[in-house]
């Protein structure tokens, strides 16, 4: 079946599609197997990462997740030269301001069901543009829960349905994003980000084993500037002196409003995206 479904017309980006061995030049005619177990049922990882005219962000570090994810999976490790060739081919000839690259990875073909897949194994890496974050965004919170002890937890699945609900309902309420509380009431992490929130001064952000994916991002940041891990109650969180939200496409980015609460002005997040800034450009593979 086709890999690409949205209208050319529409992009502002050229997608370039890497499929299974090769470049496609006219990414219409990348196809997987339509019995291939990601398609199916979600049996498959994938990672996004942002480009830069520079190149790649942080790569190997998405690389590394990559397998870790595959791994919980039951599946083999991807392998990395292969991928980091595709990225290279995807970016020959090309003028990249700012664009996304995902790698996808699934078991391949399988039955039509939950048994186990055939493979071998799926392998897309695709290049496409990205719009730069706004300034400030409004979230929401999730009328649903995030499992911190789902099998899934902490895995960047392509079993993403749960996380496209909660996403159209964060849109639908007039925010970019919806943050989750896990199923002990505390705050897990939204559905592309990772969130933080400001207290006294004091940079605090929910444990891993509140349910949160490790965020590349997130990892960086707690590496490069002071943050308290540890449960926070929704009560809590809104009364914060300042939010923001981070993923590999967001950066480090402050939140304006969330639910009926507003936040004003943000130098602690400030702060931390200098250094971030400043951190990620002199280094892409930090």
């Amino acid at each position: 079946m086709p890999l690409v479904t949205a209208d050319p017309a529409l992009r502002t980006t050229p997608l370039r599609v890497w499929a299974n061995g090769r470049l496609h030049e006219d990414p219409e005619q990348a196809t997987v197997a339509v019995t291939d177990h990601g398609l199916v049922v979600g049996d498959g990882v994938f990672e996004a990462l942002k480009v830069t005219a520079a190149g790649p962000f942080a790569l190997r570090r998405h690389l590394e997740r990559l397998d870790r994810s595959a791994a919980a999976l039951g599946l083999p490790p991807a392998d990395h030269a292969v991928i980091r060739g595709a990225v290279g081919e995807l970016l020959v000839g090309q003028e990249v301001e700012l664009g996304k690259i995902r790698i996808t990875y699934t078991a391949g073909r399988g039955p039509l069901g939950s048994g186990p897949a055939y493979g071998p194994q799926t392998l897309v890496v695709a290049l496409d543009g990205a719009e730069a974050p706004t300034p400030s965004t409004a979230v929401v919170t999730s009328p649903w829960a995030r499992n911190e002890h789902g099998a899934l937890t902490g895995v960047k699945s392509t079993s993403y349905a749960e996380n496209v609900r909660v996403l159209a309902h964060a849109a639908a309420h007039g925010a970019s994003e919806a943050l989750m509380l896990n199923t002990a009431g505390h705050l897990c992490e939204g559905t592309g980000s990772n969130v933080f929130v400001v207290l006294g001064g004091r940079v605090v952000t929910p444990p891993l084993a509140a349910g949160a994916l490790a965020g590349i991002t997130r990892d960086l940041v707690l590496e490069w500037t002071e943050v308290e891990e540890r449960d926070l109650t929704l009560d809590e969180a809104l009364a914060a002196d300042e939010v923001f939200l981070t993923s590999s496409l967001r950066d480090v980015q402050p939140v304006h409003r969330w639910d009926a609460a507003t936040f004003g002005a943000h130098p602690v997040t400030d702060a931390v995206a200098r250094v971030f800034a400043e951190r990620s450009q002199a280094d892409l593979e930090p």
